[in-house]
């Protein structure tokens, strides 16, 4: 968030960096200067007018009502508000003005929901849509650093001939961890009593709301991957419109802000997480008609997960709030 900032050469007159009592004291440095790392209390927030937070759901539950109290506008990378009717959930190249209707939290998607939402929408707008199924292809950092170390961890291991004991994915602390090396896991995040796991029932949940579509048909499956940095997704939708072409959904991606299109199959020109790293952009390409069913497009989704799918959407949301005047 702070490379972000400094990237965008974001206005700021005070910069506050708070954390847990065990961080507290450390320093950071930002655009030259040096900046002692706080312990975050409510009064933390006295005369903050922006605040994103990403310290996990529970500190956010605790915090974000003291920011709000003491007149800061909390934008929330957490799953603690997503869902929350008082919350506006906001990707700003779909539904910026939904920020008009917050009441002092914002609350940041999902990783893997907001690339994907940020594809599709040009393609709702044009031509209407019914339905969408998605397999992702998620890289461990969207675990944390502790999946990244434990991902090259078993790869030096596998290739050094020595064992191991894996102990972070598919969830750390739940019943049973699985080598994430040279290996697929179909789970992330934890079992919900229908058979689809909370990450999967964030994409389905977070995609109606975003889209202002309760009676969208949604459904997901999610799957880790041993790469690092960048999201990919298999998408499939079926769409209002009949007769539309690649050539048309192509248009509408070449137009739609954010959105870069790659996809050229002859020359294999598709998108790849190892090209999206750094990027702030969602890359789409592999864009085909189905079979079987003419209003049916696959596409395939590529973006950074935590720069578009966490830092970068939570500045521009930062930005949107400073462009709409909703900043005091």
């Amino acid at each position: 968030m702070l490379e972000t900032l400094e990237k965008r050469d974001f206005p700021i007159k005070n910069l506050i960096l708070l954390s847990s009592a065990r961080s507290a004291g450390s320093t950071v440095s930002f655009r030259g200067k040096e900046y002692t790392v706080e312990e975050a209390k409510p009064e933390s927030f006295e005369g903050v007018d922006i605040a994103l937070f990403s310290a996990g759901g529970s500190v956010s539950k605790l915090l974000a009502p003291e920011a709000v109290k003491r007149g800061a506008i909390v934008v929330d990378n957490t799953s603690a508000y997503r869902m929350d009717p008082e919350v506006p959930l906001v990707v700003p190249e779909v539904n910026e003005e939904d920020l008009k209707l917050h009441k002092g939290i914002i609350a940041n998607p999902n990783c893997s929901t907001i690339q994907m939402v940020a594809a599709l929408e040009p393609l709702r707008k044009a031509y209407g849509l019914k339905k969408v199924i998605v397999s992702t292809y998620q890289a461990v950092s969207g675990a944390g650093a502790v999946a990244i170390d434990e991902l090259n961890d078993q790869a030096q291991a596998i290739l050094s001939g020595d064992s191991f004991e894996p102990g972070v994915l598919p969830v750390k602390g739940d019943k049973k961890h699985y080598q994430i090396a040279y290996n697929v896991i179909p789970q992330i995040d934890l079992f919900q009593e229908n058979g689809f796991t909370f990450e999967e029932m964030k994409m389905i949940n977070e995609t109606k709301k975003i889209m202002h579509q309760p009676d969208l048909k949604v459904s997901a499956t999610c799957v880790r991957l041993p790469v690092v940095t960048g999201h990919s997704e298999s998408v499939y939708i079926e769409i209002d419109k009949d007769s539309i072409s690649v050539g048309d959904i192509h248009a509408q991606l070449t137009a739609a802000p954010g959105v870069t299109l790659q996809d050229v199959p002859e020359e294999q020109i598709y998108p790849m997480p190892a090209d999206a790293v750094g990027k702030p952009d969602v890359f789409v390409g592999r864009v085909r008609k189905d079979l079987d069913e003419d209003n049916g497009f696959h596409m395939w989704i590529v973006s950074d997960n935590l720069l578009k799918g966490a830092a970068w959407n939570s500045v521009q949301i930062a930005e949107s709030l400073l462009k709409l005047g909703l900043v005091k």
